[in-house]
């Protein structure tokens, strides 16, 4: 079964809009970031924080990125920008064959869009984390 969880940008979020270009920048941002951390412990901590591929796929007429792995304990998953009634909302959406380690790092890239962006994360279980000032 497929599972979604997704960002909402709110009027106090950092931004009301967002593309696929920025959602790649930021998770580019991300790599580095890690591959920093990693530097200073001295082990290659970038490669296992982010070990996906970014694709972009059409499907039915949205672009979304398809993010792959060659790792055995992640497969891929999907992240993807929508707007409903003039809010832009970030989609992540997992496969039926999406594994756990897939799960847990889209939890995690949840968790550092919406901290980043300060938005409104659904989580994939339901539960609502706020990052925005309320």
């Amino acid at each position: 079964m497929t599972q979604h969880a997704f960002i909402k940008l709110m009027p106090k979020s950092t931004q009301q809009t967002i593309t696929l270009a920025e959602i790649k920048d930021l998770f580019h941002y991300y790599k580095n970031i890690t591959a920093k951390t990693g530097d200073q412990v001295n082990w290659n901590y970038g490669e296992a924080a982010f070990p996906y591929v970014m694709n972009e796929r059409t499907h039915n007429d949205h672009t979304l990125l398809e993010l792959v792995s060659n790792e055995d304990r992640y497969n891929h998953f999907y992240v993807g920008v929508k707007e409903e009634n003039d809010e832009h909302i970030i989609f992540l959406s997992l496969p039926e064959n999406a594994t756990f380690g897939d799960k847990g790092k889209a939890n995690e890239f949840c968790r550092f869009l919406a901290k980043k962006l300060q938005g409104q994360l659904h989580l994939f279980n339901g539960r609502i984390m706020y990052f925005y000032k309320r």
